[in-house]
């Protein structure tokens, strides 16, 4: 399994990305594809998920109405469209994905993992 993650970039503040992670080697449709960030000595943080059963998303506090995460079933592939970006949205952002529905906020929670791409937010 493989997931391969893409559209980082250096942006100025009030800018946009949109990232996305494909996945290989099986299907995501019935479990939960995330996204997390890493910023520079800080621990890996949740973003924002997709759960493929009923496509219900989560995102932390921070993010809400700012970013928005989709999925395309038929490229077994998940988005990330970031709006507004701030400087504190820089980091490193890493797709995960697992087999089971449920919903996990936290790194343990998922087996599967990209390489992640840079994100870095300019003011």
């Amino acid at each position: 399994v493989q997931l391969q993650a893409s559209g980082g970039g250096l942006v100025q503040a009030g800018g946009s990305l949109r990232l996305s992670c494909a996945a290989s080697g099986r299907t995501f449709s019935s479990g939960v594809m995330a996204w997390f960030r890493q910023a520079p000595g800080k621990e890996r943080e949740f973003v924002a998920a997709i759960r493929g059963t009923d496509s219900n998303t989560y995102y932390r506090e921070s993010v809400k109405g700012r970013f928005t995460t989709s999925t395309d079933n038929a490229k077994n592939t998940v988005y990330l469209q970031m709006n507004n970006l701030q400087p504190t949205d820089t980091a490193v952002y890493v797709c995960a994905a697992r087999t089971s529905a449920v919903v996990h906020f936290t790194k343990g929670g998922y087996r599967y993992w990209g390489q992640g791409t840079q994100v870095t937010v300019s003011s």
